[in-house]
């Protein structure tokens, strides 16, 4: 366990050398940004090194893209990452999901289309939205390629911005439709996307988002289609049909009405072996599993499915019967890792649960054995708990996992004994203590990690040339307690055993000065080295909040060492540094780290809120540029719209354009 302040800086390190690297964890080649995560792999990882320990004193915004100048209702956070191809960057923005393309290298808006679905759009149980996918058949027919939020897939010229006939209806395909539905009921409302498609060999892969946590709801089965036609190639249930492999493990025919289990998340795959990993979500509800009993597969799963067929090949079950929320939203790592001196293809599953599961992506075999341990039961009337869990013996937690009193502020004797007495009315123990029920002398479960992370869906980054791997995490502890819930509240359904509970609590333990009860760091960096499956370095996620700071002078308490922003980095790494912002809840500024030793080489400012999406780099007329999407509005300071940050390195002549596009062509269509 990660305990207490511990080093933060182990000290400098010599990287190993590992295996060379496979197609599907390359990184961003070419000096553009093709994809997503830049490569099949989730890498995030760019060789790109003009901004480098001689030039990154010199790196300065070159130019901003608002929202609110083309969409004057935007939001004012985005969670997008552009995509780089040729010249020009794609992303989407705002909760409607415009998508946008704009000059790389002066930010200037070329084309924008608007999603038009009505109803379909206002019922939509997600809205946040993460970017878009580029397909080209290589002669010519270059696609941009999204999910909407009512649950439909759209194609775009990649040149003009106009719907692709070919492709489905219109340039539009309803992946409603595509559901190998078993739900009684109205769908629309129930299901929608959140995260890019994965394209692979002429396959588009679609992970679905889910709404209405209830005891029954639509399936998250995930979709794939053809890139050129539209056309449904397979679909993975990954809530197992009757006589289907896993449905056993739904107890009392639960598999037959439980929904949820989607792929919110980002996800990943090695084009080379004709795999895709699957980072399954939990069923319905989150915390209340009494109407679910059994080990419910392929929910809280890592499942590897063949990407022409969509047939399981190999899976692992994170939580059994998961009640924590501890959904598995961080996108699957593939790297290759030389251990012991064998060279391993691996795949690399960070968690919220603050643990790294390492396996060969080849075979699902762990590389580092992961046993069973028994975990506390529920003692719940009418829940289900299994008696174990999977705990991985290496890589060590990235965070704090499970609750232990030396776990506690110890900044001076009065705070300590304050934090231990506020503790007595929760429940309390090691991770996977499951929900309690609250009563006069019981506030509920004390849970770390919360059912917030852990890591989430930032996920970590990859370094192929050494086989480091690296992660941001949140110190942030949740309470859950669960209480007798009647009558029901709007919304909620009726049916067995379920509707007896809901999720409650009073909040975090309250100690004097308005102090957190677990020391910091309240939020780290980690760097994993993952040939030998061990921690190189951690540190703060940046400084010590304002907040933070004014609660430790309120107590007099000073020489407190940086407590970092309780929020998960966003990372990208190139040849030269690891980059990190400090993520949505931590303060408005952009680092870069030495990524051999955890050293904080350069920060600036971010011209308005926290950043809100995971960086990306590309090469455009010989300079490199590093942009990031970061939120618009600081309280007390500035208002507007979400924006895109772009980071050169300075010129005499700064380039024409920028600070939001006007106008556009085409792209106008509605589906």
């Amino acid at each position: 366990m990660t305990r207490g302040w511990g080093i933060f800086l182990l000290g400098s390190v010599m990287i190993a050398a590992c295996a060379a690297s496979a197609g599907a964890q390359h990184g961003a080649l070419g000096g553009e940004w093709r994809a997503y995560s830049a490569d099949g792999g989730s890498t995030r990882y760019s060789p790109l090194d003009q901004i480098n320990r001689d030039t990154i004193d010199d790196l300065d915004i070159a130019w901003i893209w608002r929202s609110d100048s083309l969409m004057p209702n935007a939001a004012a956070a985005s969670q997008t990452t552009p995509l780089m191809v040729d010249g020009v960057l794609y992303f989407t923005m705002d909760r409607r999901r415009y998508v946008i393309a704009a000059d790389a290298g002066t930010g200037e808006t070329l084309w924008m289309y608007r999603p038009d679905e009505g109803e379909r759009f206002e019922r939509s149980p997600r809205f946040v939205h993460r970017g878009v996918t580029y397909w080209s058949d290589g002669q010519g027919d270059d696609r941009i390629i999204f999910a909407t939020p009512g649950f439909q897939l759209i194609a775009l010229d990649a040149r003009t911005g106009d719907p692709v006939p070919s492709f489905g209806i219109d340039g539009v395909v309803d992946m409603v439709e595509a559901l190998d539905l078993d739900f009684d009921g109205d769908v629309i409302g129930r299901v929608s996307n959140t995260s890019p498609v994965v394209v692979a060999r002429d396959t588009l892969i679609v992970g679905p988002a889910m709404g209405r946590l209830t005891r029954e709801n639509v399936k998250g089965d995930v979709l794939a289609f053809d890139a050129r036609t539209g056309a449904k190639k397979w679909a993975f249930h990954t809530i197992p049909r009757p006589g289907e492999f896993g449905y056993d493990t739904w107890l009392d025919g639960s598999a037959d009405y439980t929904g949820n289990a989607g792929v919110w998340g980002p996800f990943s795959v090695d084009e080379e072996l004709g795999y895709v990993y699957l980072n399954v979500e939990a069923g319905t509800n989150d915390m209340w599993g009494g109407a679910r009993p059994g080990d419910n597969l392929f929910t809280s799963s890592l499942v590897c499915v063949d990407l022409e067929t969509g047939e399981r090949i190999w899976h692992f079950q994170l939580v059994h019967h998961d009640i924590w929320d501890y959904d598995n939203p961080p996108h699957p790592i593939l790297i290759d890792i030389n251990v012991d001196g064998q060279e391993i293809p691996a795949v690399v599953q960070l968690s919220k649960q603050a643990l790294a599961y390492v396996f060969n992506r080849e075979t699902g075999e762990p590389v580092w054995p992961i046993p069973e341990v028994p975990v506390p039961q529920t003692t719940i009337p009418g829940e289900w708990s299994s008696p174990t869990q999977p705990i991985p013996t290496r890589p060590p937690p990235f965070d704090v996992i499970g609750f232990d009193e030396d776990d506690l502020i110890d900044f001076t004797p009065e705070l300590r004994a304050a934090a231990i007495e506020a503790m007595q009315g929760f429940t309390t123990g090691m991770i996977y203590t499951p929900p309690s029920l609250r009563t006069d002398t019981n506030a509920g479960t004390f849970m770390v990690p919360g059912f917030g992370g852990g890591a989430n869906w930032q996920s970590g980054a990859a370094d192929p040339e050494t086989g480091y791997v690296y992660v941001g995490s949140a110190t942030n502890p949740a309470v859950i307690g669960m209480v007798a819930n009647d009558p029901l509240p709007p919304g909620v359904e009726p049916g067995p055993d379920y509707a007896a509970y809901r999720m409650g609590g009073r909040g975090s333990p309250q100690i004097p000065f308005g102090l957190r009860p677990l020391k910091p760091p309240y939020g780290r960096i980690t760097a994993y080295d993952m040939n030998s499956g061990e921690i190189a370095w951690q540190i703060p996620n940046g400084g010590t909040p304002p907040r933070f700071q004014e609660q430790f002078d309120e107590a007099g308490l000073t020489g407190i060492p940086p407590t970092g922003s309780p929020s998960q980095a966003g990372l990208l790494v190139t040849r030269s540094f690891l980059f990190a912002g400090e993520g949505s809840g931590g303060q408005p500024v952009f680092h870069a780290y030495d990524k051999a030793t955890g050293e904080n080489v350069w920060e600036m400012r971010l011209p308005a809120g926290p950043q809100t999406a995971l960086p990306m780099t590309y090469m455009h007329e010989g300079r490199q540029y590093i942009i990031v999407a970061t939120n618009g509005r600081v309280p007390g300071e500035t208002t507007g719209g979400a924006m895109l940050v772009a980071f050169a390195l300075a010129e005499d002549e700064p380039p024409a354009g920028g600070r939001g596009g006007r106008g556009g062509r085409g792209g106008r269509g509605n589906p």
